[in-house]
């Protein structure tokens, strides 16, 4: 036990980083899966065409975070993720319970922003953990990860006050 207790206290922030890291790819290979189901799920044409989009842009943040573990010499394997998976199981929820109202869209919508919220949250850690073990290299990657969430984030506000969300309303007051 003492052992354990030992090695568990060596552990530091590259150790931290690593794992979070880790902890980022599992959620991106998991959003891969996911949104092409939101994608065929959705009503509005838009909300498909924004899933479709993020979609592609996911397969590159993948892409960059196995360039990052390559840059610092380890494998890209991924650790689950239990935020990510409850995020996306709300997400699945919708799709089955809303399934042909029009309500739909603006809970897909605000549930994948609920994943973009995760996302750049942990962007923006692994990003500050790189700069602090002075790996501006990694952290440069990261950032082009973390922005492409927040201009995702951005364009799901806008498909929800440019109607997804008014749409579901005026249903509820039918």
């Amino acid at each position: 036990m003492a052992a354990t207790k030992k090695a568990i206290a060596n552990k530091g922030l590259e150790d931290m980083f690593l794992d979070g890291l880790r902890d980022i790819y599992y959620a991106e290979k998991k959003i891969l899966k996911a949104l092409p189901k939101m994608a065929r799920g959705a009503e509005d044409q838009q909300v498909t065409a924004a899933f479709e989009k993020h979609l592609a842009e996911t397969e590159g943040q993948v892409e960059r975070l196995e360039e990052v573990f390559e840059m610092l010499g380890t494998a890209a394997r991924g650790k689950t993720c239990p935020a990510i998976d409850g995020i996306l199981e709300e997400g699945s929820e919708i799709l089955e319970d809303y399934k042909g109202s029009v309500s739909l869209d603006a809970g897909l919508v605000g549930a994948a922003q609920a994943v973009e919220h995760y996302e750049i949250a942990r962007y923006g850690t692994l990003i500050a953990w790189a700069t602090s073990l002075g790996r501006d290299d990694v952290a440069e990657l990261l950032n082009a990860n973390l922005e492409e969430e927040k201009a995702t984030d951005e364009a799901l506000t806008s498909l929800g006050e440019a109607g997804v969300n008014d749409r579901a309303a005026e249903q509820q007051a039918a």
